[in-house]
């Protein structure tokens, strides 16, 4: 089974004043942080050996997994001195990557068959490919059309926007790694834009499954209240 890093190196303002002392992918969902229930369920699929991308009160996150023995996987550690992006972040994890690996979002639990992803991408032969999933939106606010001369047109009221969005997941060749500059802060879109410039193979891979993120503190309540509905019907 491949590598796997996860990215855990942000600062996490948005959800500040609770990140001050911990860093987000640490923050509770339930009994565990959201960063253990990430690599409990890599290791169900048999994804054991784990790449960390940390910096931002690294000694949190190293402290509490060490290398992994307790939870039956092998975690490294890729360190950065300062804030690097979400394509920063990495690069730092270069060295510990041979071939084509999984590279999730510390902040975000993707759940879904990984190994259908990596079968996917193994069949496009492409340099890397992004998982994909279902969302609904529904707008706080109706929206209204008019012509030229301010006649109402249409009324709608809250409506819905729906598509495929990107929850942070991908398989990638280390090739990859060349379209992201060393010790730059730099975003997972650029790379991804630059890659697709230089004619590289990019492929989606459209998944069902769930996905909780906690971005800032209204998505963060919102995943804790999901968390424990869904807790509470598997009891």
């Amino acid at each position: 089974m491949m590598k796997v890093v996860i990215l855990a190196g942000g600062l996490g303002t948005r959800l500040r004043p609770y990140t001050f002392f911990v860093p987000k992918p640490m923050l509770p969902l339930g009994e565990k942080p959201l960063l253990e229930h990430v690599i409990l369920l890599l290791k169900q699929q048999g994804f054991d050996d784990i790449v960390i991308t940390v910096s931002y009160l690294k000694k949190v996150i190293e402290d509490y997994f060490s290398d992994g023995k307790e939870l039956g996987v092998k975690i490294q550690y890729a360190e950065s001195l300062r804030p690097m992006g979400t394509a920063g972040q990495l690069k730092t994890a270069e060295k510990f990557v041979e071939e084509s690996f999984l590279l999730l979002y510390g902040d975000s639990l993707v759940d879904t068959d990984f190994r259908k992803l990596v079968q996917y991408h193994r069949e496009k032969k492409g340099i890397a490919t992004i998982l994909l999933m279902p969302y609904r939106e529904t707008l706080r606010y109706g929206f209204i059309e008019s012509d030229s001369e301010g006649r109402l047109l249409e009324w709608r009221e809250k409506p819905a926007v729906e598509g495929w969005i990107n929850v942070g997941c991908y398989v990638m060749e280390k090739k990859f790694m060349n379209y992201i500059p060393d010790n730059v802060m730099f975003g997972m879109d650029e790379a991804f834009r630059d890659a697709s410039r230089k004619g590289e193979q990019i492929f989606t891979f459209k998944a069902e499954g769930d996905f909780i993120d906690i971005g800032d503190k209204k998505s963060y309540r919102e995943a804790y209240e999901r968390y424990l509905k869904k807790l509470g019907k598997i009891k």
